[in-house]
């Protein structure tokens, strides 16, 4: 018998793990159905061995005397800014890859890869463009680890330079402006250790500073650095979902957030070499198969490969079955969303697993820490156990001696769709306008478009299941003819259920109907992984520009309905700063707090202009979300 899973809006994809005869995230998710309300409320703490100390109203305080105000700001505070180093990891490590490689090409006299990337990043950040290309890129790569690097109480310098600057003076006034980011996350946890600081708003003040400084740094500087060193996003129309995987080809599967770490390997795979390996042992080739965030960062920039990455297949939680498939020889992870749960099927199948990077150290996995010394050693390492891993297939299959014709196949060849757009971003999205923002202005002030609402950030199992209510919302709001704007592991999503297909045009409503008909785009955009709502900020930034005011004028709601880490709530901070509503369907653990609920829906929208609502339910979210961007609207006159 089938346990029951859990819903999912790719129902193929449903089908397939109900039937699969194993232990999934899916089917965990409904044995783990019951929460603990305290956790719920974010008032359990467990800092001292006091505890945990559980507060309700008829335990009001904790031993210590924490009341639920402290308990949860401070688990909040705690929970951003982990969610922040994650991100500060990424663009440090990036700003590190961007280095050396500056170093090499100026000792070796070569050319870097993108230089209209280098001059757009330096004419951002005021870096002058003296003497070559790769000293320009040196100096934009030095600046970003000074401004990293710096202590709390000395502010970053390139924040100024790459927010709006009305924005700015806001960030300015309040006295949230930040410091070193690094040290802004040590303050952090310092700060919500054990009696320390008490003081609700205090801490959620913090949070707006993790936020500013994991937006600007995490989320735009990494995809504008990463333009230089892989390429800038160009729109193209690719395959998504297990359809991808080609049984007939070496599959690696990479898992993670930092696609820097795969420069080396991917102009590796290139080779000639490599490919003839792979083809000596009866396969087609060698490829990378595509799956959470780092799938999304190769597909955006999909047009820039030779052919050696096949396609994303799936979001984070689409990765067990990716590996199900029985098509996978090696799985290589970097970063998170590399759930634990691939961990059993990877030993049951006899997939191999390599990290390269020791935060996401699996299970049983070998692991290669990245280094730019090192990067061909582990690039012919990979190469090595992905021959080794199909091999082991293919024995496993056939036996020693395959008979004649004897394949895998894949069996959900079927899934997904092929003709998704993708590798929208700031600039390929003016381009798609036809050079200027006008366009998309003249639509939004006649009433075509009403306005614009970013679905971003995780896939979780809890609002509604899998996907679903990011599913259903897209579906609606296109329909009210707002345009949907989307990034990280929800892009993954939405494209498996074929809302970035031009097919989805016959889904929206007349006004937008008409403009994506006229652009030759779908009504949902895919800017690609979660460092991309980055991205959505920067065109946002632009269109503020364009029409003289500040964020949140503008007729645009954010929303992260299927938020899962602690990284969403560090991007959740971000757009609060930003100034922006913020729409989540599950709420954060802050709820037990009558000041967290206070500052965050109503007390913002007079310092920020941010606030946040809740809303577990599809229809009347975007009813919500359509009240306010008309709302906007009438603001802005029209």
């Amino acid at each position: 018998m089938n346990k029951p899973i859990c819903s999912s809006a790719d129902k193929p994809l449903e089908q397939f793990l109900c039937s699969c005869g194993e232990d999934t995230s899916h089917h965990r998710m409904v044995t783990q159905q019951n929460k603990c309300g305290y956790g719920l409320s974010g008032v359990c703490c467990r800092l001292c061995s006091n505890g945990p100390c559980r507060l309700s109203p008829s335990k009001p305080k904790g031993v210590c005397g924490a009341d639920a105000d402290t308990i949860a700001c401070r688990g909040f505070l705690r929970s951003v800014a982990a969610g922040s180093g994650c991100y500060i990891h990424v663009v440090e490590n990036t700003a590190k890859r961007l280095r050396e490689l500056a170093q090499a090409r100026i000792a070796d006299g070569g050319e870097m890869p993108h230089p209209e990337a280098v001059a757009k990043l330096a004419g951002i950040l005021d870096i002058p463009c003296e003497g070559s290309c790769a000293q320009t890129a040196l100096a934009i790569a030095d600046a970003v680890l000074a401004d990293l690097r710096k202590p709390v109480d000395e502010k970053m310098e390139l924040t100024e330079k790459i927010a709006l600057p009305k924005r700015y003076e806001v960030w300015k006034k309040l006295g949230i402006l930040p410091g070193g980011s690094k040290d802004e996350i040590l303050n952090a946890v310092v700060k919500t250790s054990t009696n320390l600081n008490s003081d609700p708003v205090d801490m959620l003040f913090q949070c707006l500073r993790l936020g500013i400084s994991t937006g600007t740094y995490g989320l735009i500087l990494t995809n504008l650095l990463n333009d230089i060193i892989m390429g800038a996003p160009q729109i193209s129309l690719d395959p998504v979902g297990l359809r991808v995987v080609d049984a007939d080809y070496i599959n690696i599967m990479i898992t993670g957030h930092q696609q820097a770490m795969f420069a080396d390997l991917q102009a590796t795979l290139e080779t000639e070499a490599v490919q003839q390996a792979a083809q000596k042992l009866g396969a087609k080739g060698m490829r990378i198969v595509g799956c959470t965030c780092v799938g999304q960062d190769y597909q955006c920039r999909s047009a820039c490969y030779n052919g050696i990455f096949c396609g994303h297949a799936g979001n984070n939680y689409t990765s067990e079955a990716v590996l199900l498939t029985g098509c996978i020889d090696l799985v290589v992870s970097e970063f998170n969303c590399t759930i634990p749960g691939i961990e059993p099927i990877c030993e049951k199948l006899d997939i191999p697993m390599l990290c390269l990077d020791d935060v996401a150290k699996k299970r049983n996995a070998k692991l290669l820490p990245y280094s730019d010394e090192k990067k061909a050693d582990i690039s012919a390492e990979i190469v090595s156990a992905a021959l080794a891993g199909y091999k082991n297939r293919k024995a496993q299959l056939t036996g020693e001696q395959p008979a004649p014709g004897e394949k895998r196949v894949n069996p959900m060849a079927n899934h997904g769709f092929d003709g998704s757009v993708t590798g929208v971003s700031e600039d390929t999205l003016v381009q798609v306008l036809g050079g200027s923002l006008k366009p998309l202005i003249d639509v939004i002030v006649s009433g075509k478009i009403k306005g614009l609402c970013a679905i971003v950030g995780c896939s979780n199992l809890r609002a509604k299941g899998h996907d679903v209510f990011s599913v259903e919302m897209a579906k609606e709001l296109i329909k009210r003819d707002i345009l949907v704007l989307t990034a990280g592991c929800t892009s993954g999503g939405l494209e498996n259920c074929g809302l970035m297909n031009l097919d989805a045009i016959e889904l929206a409503g007349d006004g937008l109907k008409e403009v994506c008909k006229a652009l030759g785009v779908p009504p949902v955009l895919n800017f690609g992984p979660c460092l991309a709502i980055g991205r959505i900020e920067l065109a946002a930034c632009a269109l503020a520009k364009e029409l003289g005011v500040d964020l949140p004028q503008l007729p645009v709601v954010i929303s992260a309905p299927q938020w899962l880490e602690e990284q969403a709530l560090a991007d959740g901070s971000y757009a609060l700063a930003l100034g922006f509503p913020l729409h989540l369907a599950l709420a954060p653990f802050v709820i037990g707090s009558e000041t967290a609920v206070s500052v965050l829906t109503e007390g913002l929208k007079e310092l920020t202009g941010g606030h946040l609502f809740i809303d577990t339910e599809v229809a009347s979210t975007c009813q919500t979300v359509e009240d306010i961007i008309l709302e906007k609207r009438k603001g802005l006159g029209l």
